[in-house]
């Protein structure tokens, strides 16, 4: 249940936050039916037919496009009790926020990805669940405020699917953060520029080269180094070869240096070995004293603060809408086991082996402890909501419908290995959206945008 989705706003700014100013997944309509424009008359009377305001590879933004963009930021504004920055600058960040949408839109087809129905389905399914509604409900509610049609909706869901996977394919896919990227971010947080707070554990094989060695003596001590470094990287035990071939003072102990500051190891070691992961092996690397082979036992960035996070011990049965049981059909199951748990009559334990259709459905619907944001957030939204030994109503989600019940919550100190993981998770972010504002200048870049007349609202 780690899925990813766009989370929404709530039903009364939902409509509102599927366009919203800068954001990259913000969605553009698609064209409307072009009117051949009519000049303007000599009293200048605003003239109300559509007209084309740019060419974005030969397709059409018009000016019923920008001016349904731009009223419905000034009705999120105005809800929000802020106001828009000057009209002219606002206009024109919306057409190059229009134009931006249309090129991303036109790559992705050409490079195929294509967004069928039942996503579509799905991702309705969620935005009326993260506002506690059915589909049907959330389509009445919609049209009952006139704030967006159910078509226009799933048009916008769409093109919203759409430019995510080809974010995804272009961008994040290609996005790597490395063990030093984690040290950097680090150190940068720490104010230091130094390495004093990484700590090394390494395996080391030294291959002494003799003072006044001759050239071909030199070479020979570089091949043994070369297919030690080989037979590491193919997995043997590094110990054995340390006690094997090693001449450096740790032979005796696997190689191994124990665990120590940076600052305590030579710079041609650390700087071999600060961008490897655990296991990784560097070398051979040659010093005055002969060449040497690296292993990589244990890397920690020592002085990490605690994070302390609150995790979730929780339940679930899950029964997946078919052509078999509908959706309101799950529900009204639920509603019904979740009345028997309640009153005693059924352990939420047994209905869940007995029906739930996911895979935690054998040990009683446990998820196991979870930390925040490890599940969707129509999921974890409700979750948060329970009390311990709450259950929870029937909640729709884009897996299917659910029951939760909260076991426990408690406060967890993460370990090293797992405050590293949320700082890469930190770090990656950050190169990803990096990396898709460099992406999205080039591909704006390559386009041909023609921009016709100024747009009227």
């Amino acid at each position: 249940m780690t899925d990813r989705f766009p989370a929404f706003l709530r039903l009364t700014t939902l409509a509102l936050a599927l366009v919203a100013s800068g954001q990259v997944l913000a969605q553009g309509l698609r064209s409307a039916p072009q009117v051949t424009p009519s000049p303007a008359t000599a009293s200048g009377v605003a003239r109300t037919a559509d007209f084309i305001v740019a060419l974005v590879n030969s397709e059409p933004l018009t000016n019923s496009e920008v001016r349904l963009r731009v009223q419905r930021l000034e009705q999120q504004f105005a809800q929000q009790g802020r106001t828009l920055g000057p009209r002219a600058e606002v206009v024109r960040q919306v057409v190059d926020q229009l134009i931006i949408e249309k090129v991303q839109l036109q790559h992705a087809t050409e490079l195929g990805i294509r967004v069928n129905d039942d996503d579509v389905n799905q991702a309705e399914q969620s935005v009326a669940a993260q506002n506690g509604l059915s589909v049907e409900e959330f389509r009445r509610r919609l049209n009952a405020e006139g704030a967006i049609d159910t078509n226009r909706l799933r048009a916008e869901l769409r093109q919203q699917i759409t430019l995510q996977r080809l974010r995804e394919r272009e961008v994040e896919a290609r996005v790597k953060v490395s063990e030093a990227d984690i040290d950097d971010h680090i150190r940068g947080q720490q104010g230091g520029g130094d390495l004093a707070a990484l700590e090394l554990n390494l395996g080391h094989v030294l291959l002494a080269v003799p003072e006044g060695a001759t050239a071909a003596r030199v070479a020979e001590l570089q091949a043994k180094a070369q297919k030690v470094a080989d037979r590491a990287r193919a997995g043997e035990d590094f110990a054995a070869l340390a006690r094997e071939f090693s001449e450096a003072p740790e032979r005796n102990n696997g190689g191994q240096f124990g665990l120590r500051p940076a600052s305590r190891l030579p710079d041609l070691f650390v700087n071999a070995t600060r961008s490897l992961p655990n296991g990784g092996i560097a070398g051979p690397l040659r010093s005055a004293a002969g060449f040497h082979v690296l292993k990589v036992i244990e890397k920690r960035q020592a002085g990490l603060p605690d994070m302390v996070v609150t995790q979730t011990r929780a339940r679930h049965i899950l029964l997946v809408p078919s052509a078999q049981l509908t959706q309101a059909q799950a529900q009204a199951k639920l509603a019904g086991w979740r009345q028997q748990i309640v009153s005693g009559q059924a352990r939420f334990e047994d209905l869940a082996r007995e029906h739930s259709q996911d895979g935690s459905a054998a040990t009683g619907g446990d998820l196991g402890w979870a930390a925040p944001g490890q599940f969707v957030p129509e999921f974890e939204q409700v979750m948060n909501a329970l009390r311990p030994g709450e259950v929870s109503q029937p909640l729709v989600s884009r897996f299917g419908v659910h029951l939760i019940r909260v076991d426990e919550r408690r406060q967890n100190t993460l370990s090293q290995r797992d405050q590293r993981e949320v700082v890469r998770n930190v770090v990656r972010e950050k190169k990803v959206d990096e990396a898709f504002d460099l992406w999205l200048q080039d591909l704006r870049a390559r386009a041909y945008v023609e921009l016709r007349e100024a747009p009227q609202l």
